[in-house]
């Protein structure tokens, strides 16, 4: 029996380049265990897209808001990659709504609690994401890299954007640490206690010795009440000012296209409020198939992306967009004052007006026209982003009606239930609508080099009479 090395010809890479034979040798995990395990950590990551998803209203700081989001459809998207993959591995039925282990449900239960923004970081970032990050690293390892070469690439894809979800953690953690933002010290016992839960459940892939505890419940003795009220920092202070009209200014014809692609960046970043309202859509809509969740909360991000380019837009001229008072009016009065189903209505009926010549590709073409390449750049992408949309509103949305005109109608219908109290908040002193129009325009001037016009300065148009949406427009276009 000759003992010489195995040699693929020509030297050319083994394996498909999967592995050496080495790896490829180790007999590795049998399907039945990589599929115990896979079904923990989408438990795990499940748990987390819920975690993150309801607790983005309630968060009062922008930058956390816009990472919730973006993380959270990370997750969603790592959700439906491992469903589809435990689907693959003989297992009808899949079981995959079958809570793994009691001290792993209170685990995710406890930080979904967590009373302070510091403690929810850490539960997020210290504890529950280096648990999977670990876990799904040891699978590697120990997985055969051939026989369960599926799972290999899962897990891979779900590694580097887990990865990133680390790092992300241990900056925003640090940051607030140096901000002086820190845990409570009555909760001082709580991080450890996380760990007793994940050492009682043998480890977030159940593989550790399990170390037995008395099952106990902190935080989540009394269940999470999700909170539908949208909080903002220190930096939005005017959150109810309806003050400036954007939709009016941007399709005044007499109005010229450089200014009006400074009230597009309003109106983008004060998009900031869509995450708000759809996070209490997704998390407020049960028993819904996985792919509804992953699809709206692919539209969440969206939607956060785009009023991190209105921030962008803002800095690019070196304005601080503080100056311009972006309002949670939006996502107040429907969170508020509406049920799921009909927040989802009022989102599909504003995106329909959105489709038209006079919406998403009116501000694309304004753009053009002011020769301004990043604005025109952000609003290329944004109508992309908004035929997706459109696609998730008739998927999830316009499914449930007899015909598509019946869904557009019931969501008007549903948009003038909100009662947005415009003179009510200026009476009892919330805000004055102050028109800080003229202050930003003025900023801008002053960066582009040239002297205000006098007609754009002088706009002067609030929301008192009117809606923050396009159908007066659409319809005389």
């Amino acid at each position: 029996m000759s003992n010489a090395p195995y040699n693929p010809l020509y030297g050319l890479p083994a394996l498909a380049g999967l592995a050496d034979f080495g790896a490829a040798r180790r007999p590795g995990l049998s399907v039945s265990e990589s599929v115990r395990r896979l079904k923990r950590f989408h438990y795990a990551l499940r748990r987390l897209h819920e975690i993150l998803t309801a607790r983005i209203t309630a968060e009062p700081i922008y930058e956390l808001k816009m990472g919730f989001s973006l993380h959270a459809h990370y997750c969603a998207e790592h959700v439906s990659a491992l469903r589809a993959r435990v689907g693959e591995m003989r297992e009808p039925p899949l079981g995959l709504d079958v809570v793994p282990d009691e001290n792993l449900e209170i685990f995710f239960d406890e930080i979904l609690s967590a009373p302070e923004t510091p403690l929810l970081l850490l539960g997020i970032y210290q504890k529950a994401v280096p648990a999977l990050l670990a876990a799904m690293e040891q699978f590697q390892a120990e997985a055969n890299p051939l026989a369960d070469a599926p799972s290999h690439r899962v897990l891979r894809f779900a590694l580097l954007e887990l990865r990133d979800m680390a790092d992300y953690g241990q900056r925003a953690c640090s940051a607030l640490e140096s901000a002086n933002i820190r845990p409570s010290s009555k909760h001082a016992a709580w991080p450890a206690y996380l760990d007793t839960l994940l050492a009682a459940t043998g480890g977030l892939d159940g593989t550790s010795p399990i170390s037995p505890a008395p099952l106990e419940r902190r935080f989540s003795a009394t269940p999470y009440d999700y909170d539908p009220v949208p909080q903002r920092d220190e930096r939005f202070p005017d959150p109810y000012n309806m003050g400036v009209n954007a939709e009016i200014f941007l399709h005044d014809p007499q109005m010229p296209p450089a200014p009006k692609c400074l009230m597009m960046y309003y109106r983008r970043i004060r998009e900031i409020d869509v995450p708000e309202m759809m996070a209490s859509i997704i998390t407020e809509t049960p028993a819904k198939p996985w792919a509804y969740y992953r699809d709206m909360s692919r539209q969440l991000w969206d939607e956060a992306r785009h009023g991190m380019m209105g921030e962008v837009g803002f800095v690019d001229l070196g304005i601080d967009w503080q100056k311009v008072m972006i309002n949670f009016t939006w996502s107040l009065g429907l969170n508020t004052q509406l049920s799921a189903k009909e927040r989802h209505g009022v989102l599909y009926y504003i995106e329909q007006g959105l489709m038209p010549k006079s919406g998403k590709r009116y501000e694309w073409e304004v753009a053009l026209m002011a020769e301004n390449k990043l604005a025109a750049t952000f609003q290329d992408f944004d109508w992309a982003d908004e035929v997706l949309h459109a696609r998730v509103g008739r998927d999830w949305y316009v499914s449930e009606f007899p015909t598509a005109k019946d869904a557009v109608e019931w969501g008007d219908r549903c948009w003038s239930k909100v009662l947005m109290g415009w003179r009510e908040w200026r009476d009892q002193g919330l805000t004055q609508h102050r028109n800080w129009w003229p202050d930003v325009y003025t900023a801008a001037c002053d960066r582009w080099g040239i002297a205000p016009d006098p007609a754009v300065l002088a706009y002067n148009t609030s929301y008192e009479t009117t809606r923050a949406d396009l159908k007066l427009i659409a319809a005389s276009a």
